[in-house]
C-alpha cells in the first residue's frame, strides 16, 4: 500500500459558520497551522478553524480534482453529509 502523497480536506470555523475546502501535499495538521497563522488570506479572518474531514490521495492532482468536485456541489448540506458519513 502506498502512503498518501496528498490530501483533500475540509475545515470549519464556528466564528464564521463557514467551511473551507482545500488540498495539500503537506501533512494536514501542518497545513491547518499555516491557515491559523496566515492573517492575509481568506482563512485569516478566523482563528478557530478545525479539521472536519480528510481524504488521502496518491498525488496532488487527484486531491485537487476531489476538491473541485466537492466545491461544484454548491450545497452546504452535501458537504455536511460527507463529513457526517465519515464519522
Amino acid at each position: 500500500m502506498l502512503l498518501p502523497m496528498a490530501w483533500f480536506y475540509i475545515l470549519y470555523s464556528m466564528k464564521l459558520d463557514r467551511y473551507y475546502l482545500g488540498h495539500t501535499s503537506e501533512v494536514v495538521v501542518e497545513r491547518l497551522r499555516k491557515h491559523l497563522s496566515d492573517r492575509k488570506h481568506w482563512t485569516g479572518r478566523a482563528q478557530d478553524w478545525r479539521i472536519m474531514y480528510t481524504e488521502a490521495f496518491e498525488d496532488k492532482a487527484s486531491a485537487y480534482r476531489r476538491e473541485r468536485e466537492v466545491k461544484s456541489w454548491k450545497k452546504r448540506s452535501r458537504v455536511e453529509a460527507l463529513i457526517d458519513g465519515s464519522r
